[in-house]
């Protein structure tokens, strides 16, 4: 049977609950002069420019524009790690409110593989922000009992809006192709959502259209134009990708193969080292190597 396509979706608490995205206010106030912010594994930034204008330039050949310049409040969003600095007057420098931005399983998380390197966002062109916003301001700037905490769920809270802000206007925000544009597609949301969260089901091609309710070609033809894979390279790297956690996690191969739908752990096993070239135990010798 076909999804109820008048049905509410939630495209986002799936992925967020099995992946979360932690925010820490590291600054408020003034910057003057050159503040560069450099590139760490797993984290990235989101800055608010509340009040002046100032230059952010980023390193030649880093994959996103050398040099932008804002002349209003904008927002400003490093979901990857990227180096970059901004220019600001000497003296009486543009007001920011800043936090570092932690992404679960760094590179690995589906939102960090599915967004841009920046997105930058006058904060008029997203009205639905200023509630947040006010809020988030006024915790940054008095220091009361638990602003540290408010301050951080309240930077949270941004990005869960501005994630709802990009299924609307993903091309507004540099998102032309890949998850992002396949939740924004209320068709193809219904398929995604669905392994998402039940990625150990078997789903066919023909199970995942009914979701979408299109016929085959038709959701496999879509499917890879907006996500960029084909269906079942997406349910397979996607199910790779909680394997993955589930190895930080320290759980055994052989516990984890059923809940990703493989008989067994040889199974998953094969699967894993077709897509990583690695075992799952080489595979988590190498990442704990790395941390």
């Amino acid at each position: 049977m076909s999804a109820d396509p008048t049905q509410a979706l939630d495209r986002l608490s799936s992925l967020l609950e099995r992946f979360q995205v932690s925010a820490r206010l590291f600054h408020t106030g003034a910057l003057c002069g050159v503040s560069t912010f450099d590139a760490q594994p797993g984290r990235g930034f989101f800055h608010v420019l509340r009040k002046g204008e100032m230059v952010v330039t980023h390193q030649q050949g880093a994959g996103v524009v050398r040099r932008i310049e804002a002349r209003e409040p904008t927002l400003f969003f490093y979901p990857q790690p990227l180096a970059h600095q901004f220019h600001n007057a000497p003296q009486n420098g543009s007001e920011f409110t800043c936090a570092s931005v932690h992404f679960e399983g760094g590179a690995s998380h589906p939102l960090v593989r599915a967004l841009p390197l920046l997105i930058v966002l006058p904060l008029a062109r997203v009205p639905g922000l200023s509630g947040v916003l006010d809020l988030l301001f006024q915790e940054a700037d008095q220091v009361r009992c638990g602003h540290q905490l408010m301050a951080d769920r309240l930077f949270e809270v941004l990005l869960l809006q501005l994630l709802r802000w990009l299924l609307d206007h993903g091309e507004e925000g540099g998102v032309s192709i890949g998850l992002v544009s396949g939740l924004a597609d209320p068709k193809l949301a219904r398929a995604l959502t669905a392994m998402h969260e039940n990625p150990q089901r078997p789903w066919s091609l023909e199970t995942l259209a009914e979701h979408a309710a299109m016929s085959r070609s038709a959701f496999a033809s879509r499917f890879k134009k907006m996500v960029g894979v084909a269906p079942a390279d997406y349910l397979t790297d996607w199910r790779m990708t909680l394997a993955k956690k589930q190895l930080r996690h320290g759980r055994a191969a052989k516990l984890i193969a059923p809940e990703l739908g493989y008989a067994n752990a040889s199974a998953l096993s094969r699967v894993f080292a077709q897509r990583t070239g690695l075992s799952p135990r080489q595979w988590l010798a190498q990442s704990q190597a790395f941390d």
